[in-house]
């Protein structure tokens, strides 16, 4: 199958082919993907399946650039969503909570997302997704009518893909790169609680059990170093790609802290005038929380305003983080030093999951007792490239 483009729309000649002959994982009901698009809704759709499996119930990724911006089960869809989407939280269907809860994870990156279902999507859902800024889907099965809704979606360029939800892939798989091809078996092991039995400082509540045990999906299919921020179901803040783990752990700290910051009274009162787009409110939301806004940035605030913005000071958005508790954080690695507990306990972590086996285990040990943390070794390292 030719794609639109490889990687970036210079490189042409781009298409794709199944490993194995006539057996597709995927079918194109609408739209022509490009490279990037594949690799988002195949690492997408693993996600959410495994998820699903290890969970029950649906399962929802928001995808960019190959990583996952958010992920989540199906659950309580609170009043900060609800809003903002423009649903009636208790009224929300099981798949449209899910995905609603893993754009909200990180509502700015997912703009422009690649959306994965673990289930069917019904008309709930696409009516939704008509409504936000997405770039495609990929899903087990459509809902009648649905596919025609969705078709309309970015003057008739948004992507339906088809998953086979009965395709099991090679036992190895390979890539090419500078004229070598690499072949390694591909990672198939289960991931459920039976990873998460040696705890140091205590036994993990069942809530936690799930939590890590999301955590651990949405890991296997982030580009490393990873680690991730989960509660209630769904995450809080994903950190990708970082060199350094510890900048990883203060990276998607940072963003599980704007998450929880968004549901401060000072940050729901900001009345916004008719017009402006729920886009840019969120993107203001967020710079309003960092509090480093530039002059300018201070003058065009107040002008989306309708009435002035209630000041939030750094003791009180200090004040508010340390009212979040619960966190489960769950790592790709083993953490190498402390500084990744003291860090995580500062986002409202209780329980940590990671494979263990670094040289100073016992320094990460003794800081999780020192904190309360309950510490989970899975001896299952995630990497993901």
């Amino acid at each position: 199958m030719d794609l639109r483009y490889g990687t970036d729309p210079h490189q042409a000649a781009a298409r794709v082919v199944p490993v194995t002959q006539g057996r597709w994982p995927v079918r194109v009901l609408h739209g022509q993907p490009s490279f990037i698009n594949l690799l988002d809704a195949l690492n997408g759709c693993q996600l959410v399946q495994e998820a699903s499996r290890s969970l029950g119930g649906p399962a929802a990724a928001s995808f960019k650039h190959v990583s996952p911006a958010g992920a989540a089960v199906s659950g309580p869809v609170d009043e900060v969503t609800a809003e903002l989407y423009g649903v009636t939280g208790d009224r929300v269907g099981a798949l449209t909570s899910a995905y609603l809860r893993a754009r909200d994870a990180d509502p700015k990156s997912s703009y422009g997302d690649f959306a994965a279902l673990s289930h069917p999507v019904d008309t709930e859902l696409a009516e939704l997704l008509t409504s936000v800024v997405c770039d495609g889907i990929i899903a087990p099965g459509y809902a009648p009518g649905t596919v025609a809704t969705l078709s309309k979606k970015k003057n008739g360029r948004f992507l339906l893909l088809e998953a086979d939800d009965t395709f099991v892939p090679p036992p190895h798989e390979e890539r090419e790169v500078f004229g070598l091809r690499l072949t390694q078996e591909r990672d198939a092991v289960r991931l459920s609680a039976a990873l998460l039995g040696d705890t140091v400082g205590g036994v993990l509540p069942r809530s936690a059990v799930d939590d890590l045990v999301l955590g651990l999906a949405v890991l296997r299919y982030t580009q490393s170093n990873s680690v991730c921020y989960v509660r209630g179901g769904m995450t809080l803040g994903i950190g990708a790609g970082q060199q350094s783990r510890v900048d990883c752990t203060r990276l998607a700290g940072a963003k599980a802290d704007t998450w929880w910051l968004r549901r401060h009274p000072a940050v729901r009162g900001l009345t916004f005038r008719p017009g402006i787009r729920r886009q840019d409110r969120i993107n203001w939301q967020i710079r309003f929380i960092e509090g480093d806004l530039t002059p300018d940035e201070s003058v065009r605030l107040a002008q989306a305003l309708s009435t002035p913005a209630e000041e939030l000071t750094a003791d009180e958005r200090e004040r508010w983080r340390r009212r979040l508790t619960g966190v489960a954080f769950a790592s790709d690695g083993a953490l190498p030093f402390r500084d990744n507990v003291d860090h995580a306990r500062r986002h409202g972590v209780d329980y940590i999951a990671e494979p263990g086996g670094s040289i100073r285990s016992d320094e990460v040990e003794a800081a999780c007792r020192e904190h309360g943390i309950t510490l989970a070794r899975t001896g299952l390292r995630l990497f993901h490239h």
